[in-house]
């Protein structure tokens, strides 16, 4: 997905996110503000994961749409 594009959905993307892991802070999710490597970075903080796990998790998110 292209940046363009990830920015677009970032509303629904954050409404997803929130539901899927719910160690995330609003704040969090604020700080990320359309910037998918500041989420999957955030994702592996709060869950411990590598980064190759944390960008899997959210890739897998953005193909259920």
């Amino acid at each position: 997905m292209s940046e363009d594009t990830w920015k677009g959905r970032w509303n629904q993307v954050k409404g997803q996110a929130k539901l899927q892991w719910g160690k995330l802070t609003d704040d969090d999710l604020k700080k990320a503000e359309g910037n998918r490597d500041d989420l999957v970075g955030r994702i592996q903080e709060r869950y411990g994961l590598a980064k190759d796990d944390a960008e899997r998790e959210v890739d897998k998110l953005l193909s259920k749409r």
